[in-house]
């Protein structure tokens, strides 16, 4: 018997009392459940535990899984010190193993099906105060799916780590119950889906989309904003919606924005987006990209100087997604180059992501980035002429100046070479007012600040 199954073995009712206890379970709850469990065996390559229990029903063991297993795995990692799964077996089928390789067939299937990506775990996702309140809420949904924060809304702007965190949930419920049904989608693929059923003509076609996606147990949706503009999709996940809300089936969503921030997505949508839980998360401060840096390194088995971590984690502040892409550039220039790290190497590696003086915003600068983005020449954008392919351009440019400038109307209007500086509010109006409306401006608009202003 090895150490670690002695050990266990030797707390085994300490650690169903402590479950019991910690968790406030009802004594009937215990007695029923709780009590009767015997610690059968342990993997110590997986680190997966094995109960038992003496009934000989499956059905029960359907219930241990899906209520308990999460407060086992807690309890023992707590009380052993050994991060680990628990698998439930009947008594029966202990010694075939049967049950035991039921549930592995059934993990592993549920996990193929599941679309999740096995790097984005809790265990990884790095906690600051940027997104604590989202992983605590995460942490809850993915103990009790379905029973708290239905649906679980999460928003952020690109690279905040909201498809992490909606990964790391549909892992936990995976682990806890192997027998859930966990689907990972993105709205793209949603709406592709739809096409597809729809473009084919057939019955059949359709319903077996909506079989797919009403019958899951966990829907986790990312880029929930992309579905705007497309009725068909809106029509099919508001049914989506409303069947697996109805049945207690958890949906998770994420997006660039709050639902009340939505303003072209339907009503409708955007009200039962709103009746669970809704947190944001924020770019990460020094201290938790200091963390997300070294959590990196020692993934990859990397020892590197603290003072390359603070170079670039007081440069790169944006996203965690451009943090975790500067440190990855670093490591490749050197295991390409055969270098050993050092500042002067990072520095040179970084050139071109990080810019030693943040460059000032001018109406100058916005004219070449916008004339280079629509494939202008700048002297049109500042010319009389009113051809329909420079007015559009024309109008961003006043939009972006009073934006991202302190500029007055009159000054933008004189560098424009326009008499009237009403000219300049009705193109900063119309801009301001087409994005609310128009998806495609506003993310063609985004796309020419992330160029003006890169940090």
């Amino acid at each position: 018997m090895s150490n670690l199954k002695s050990i266990i073995s030797d707390n085994w009712e300490k650690i169903k009392f402590t479950v019991y206890n910690e968790y406030e379970l009802s004594k009937v709850a215990y007695e029923t459940f709780i009590e009767p469990l015997i610690f059968h065996d342990i993997n110590e390559e997986t680190n997966e535990i094995i109960i038992s229990s003496p009934d000989d029903q499956a059905q029960v063991i359907k219930v241990i899984t899906s209520k308990y297993a999460l407060f086992f795995k807690v309890t023992i990692t707590e009380l052993i010190g050994v991060d680990c799964n628990v698998v439930f077996i009947l008594e029966k089928d202990k010694e075939s193993g049967q049950s035991a390789k039921a549930t592995n067939i059934i993990r592993n299937v549920n996990y193929e099906n599941a679309n999740l990506n096995s790097k984005y775990l809790f265990e990884t996702f790095v906690v600051g105060s940027n997104n604590r309140f989202a992983h605590s809420a995460a942490l809850a949904v993915a103990e009790l799916p379905g029973q708290v924060y239905n649906p679980f809304y999460i928003y952020s702007s690109s690279g905040m780590g909201k498809t992490h965190l909606i990964h790391a949930i549909g892992h936990s419920i995976l682990n806890n119950n192997p027998n859930s049904k966990v689907l990972y989608t993105t709205s793209e693929d949603f709406t592709n889906e739809v096409i597809a059923a729809i473009r084919s003509g057939n019955a059949t076609k359709m319903v077996e989309f909506r079989e797919k996606y009403r019958t899951v147990d966990v829907l986790l949706l990312d880029d929930v904003q992309f579905i705007i503009g497309k009725e068909s999709t809106q029509e099919e996940f508001f049914h989506t919606f409303n069947s697996l809300h109805m049945d207690n089936k958890q949906i998770i969503l994420t997006s660039d924005k709050p639902p009340k921030d939505l303003e072209t997505l339907e009503e409708r949508l955007r009200s039962r987006f709103s009746w669970g839980l809704i947190a944001d998360m924020q770019a990460p401060d020094y201290e938790t990209r200091m963390a997300i840096l070294q959590r990196n390194a020692e993934q990859q088995n990397k020892i590197i100087n603290n003072e390359i971590f603070d170079y670039i984690a007081k440069n790169v502040t944006s996203n965690v997604r451009e943090l975790e892409s500067a440190f990855n550039k670093v490591l490749a220039f050197s295991k390409i180059e055969n270098k050993q790290l050092n500042m002067k190497g990072v520095e040179e590696t970084l050139k071109d992501i990080i810019y030693e003086e943040k460059r000032e915003i001018t109406p100058t600068l916005i004219i070449n980035i916008v004339a280079e983005h629509y494939n202008v020449d700048p002297a049109e954008i500042t010319s009389k002429r009113k051809n329909q392919e420079f007015v559009q351009p024309r109008h961003v440019v006043m939009y972006l100046c009073r934006k991202l400038t302190d500029y007055p109307y009159k000054q933008i209007a004189k560098i424009l070479g326009k008499k009237d500086h009403s000219t300049v509010i009705h193109g900063y109006d119309k801009i301001k007012n087409d994005i609310l409306t128009n998806e495609e401006l506003k993310n063609k608009i985004d796309i020419i600040i992330k160029v003006i202003n890169p940090n």
